[in-house]
């Protein structure tokens, strides 16, 4: 069949044709090289925290043996600098271990493709905080929306199908229900979303709570405190649909934290772990302090009677 007048065929670059797998080896070596830390910036915004804790203490203790065996990944800024994609914790043992340089793959990306690459390589990670994964999933999907995808952050029913959402949840392990979940965890205040961090907060109450004004969430945390009490998931949908009425004054967020839970078992006068272990198991509940008092006034009796022993 004779080729239309306006098609065109499609060749082979010349150096293509002939390079070997050793050449092409060889062209990514050179993309790789030792880049002096002075000249690396961090990630914008960087969603992952960089902790000194024993971990790093022995990256520190292996980068001064052998060096960085695993090259970070960075790209090539504008003004000639570069920035961290993949390797924040090599970097900083590195400056810590007192080198100078870091060695580093330069690969060529736009700054969507960077977040998008950043997110993937420390999704990797064994250890994730529910705040590093809520700000690194919304980070991909503001990157993926301004590559022309469609996605919907905040207000899309959880049951709708979430488009970008559902194209990234088949490149990590959480659904695209999941992965909405943890994105309304950015609405949280910080400290509470620290308490999630710190599973004082359990996660599905905490989705709810996003729901809420800044005002209601700090009246929240309030009431939190006073009643030495976080929210279930019961209370916190209640608290969520009488904010949809407009109805959720600080009264009934302080009516709801008092509200006594399901098999909720009566807490310890002491928060003190110190005490806490002295006290006798067999101790109701309610009673430790008189338990406390009368051993402290045994205590003082005895106390008393050396003293007037010395005498």
């Amino acid at each position: 069949m004779a080729r239309s007048r306006g098609s065109k065929i499609e060749l082979t670059a010349y150096d293509d044709l002939f390079e070997t797998d050793e050449s092409r080896a060889e062209a990514n070596l050179g993309k790789i090289r030792e880049i002096p830390l002075s000249e690396i910036d961090e990630f914008p915004d960087h969603p992952f925290k960089v902790l000194i804790d024993e971990d790093m203490e022995q990256l520190i203790d292996s980068i001064k043996r052998i060096g960085v065996m695993t090259p970070a990944t960075v790209r090539q800024k504008e003004d000639g600098r570069y920035e961290v994609i993949s390797g924040h914790r090599r970097k900083k043992a590195s400056e810590l271990a007192g080198f100078e340089t870091l060695k580093c793959e330069v690969k060529e990306l736009s700054r969507d493709e960077a977040i998008i690459v950043m997110v993937e390589s420390n999704l990797q990670r064994s250890v994730i905080l529910p705040s590093e994964k809520a700000f690194a999933y919304k980070m991909r999907l503001e990157a993926m929306k301004r590559q022309g995808e469609r996605n919907d952050l905040t207000s899309r029913p959880v049951g709708e199908k979430l488009f970008s959402v559902d194209k990234m949840s088949q490149d990590v392990v959480d659904s695209g229900r999941q992965i909405h979940r943890f994105i309304r965890l950015t609405e949280l205040v910080p400290e509470i979303l620290q308490m999630v961090d710190e599973r004082q907060i359990a996660f599905r109450p905490a989705v709810e709570i996003s729901y809420l004004s800044e005002g209601q969430q700090y009246t929240l945390l309030e009431a939190m405190s006073y009643n030495d009490a976080t929210p279930s998931l019961a209370q916190a949908i209640k608290m969520k649909k009488f904010m949809q009425e407009g109805k959720l004054t600080d009264e009934v967020i302080q009516s709801i934290m008092q509200e006594e839970k399901p098999n909720q078992k009566e807490k310890s006068a002491f928060k003190d772990e110190r005490i806490t272990k002295l006290i006798p198991k067999t101790i109701p509940k309610g009673q430790e302090t008189d338990f406390v008092v009368k051993a402290l006034e045994f205590y003082n009796r005895h106390l008393q009677r050396n003293k007037s022993f010395e005498r």
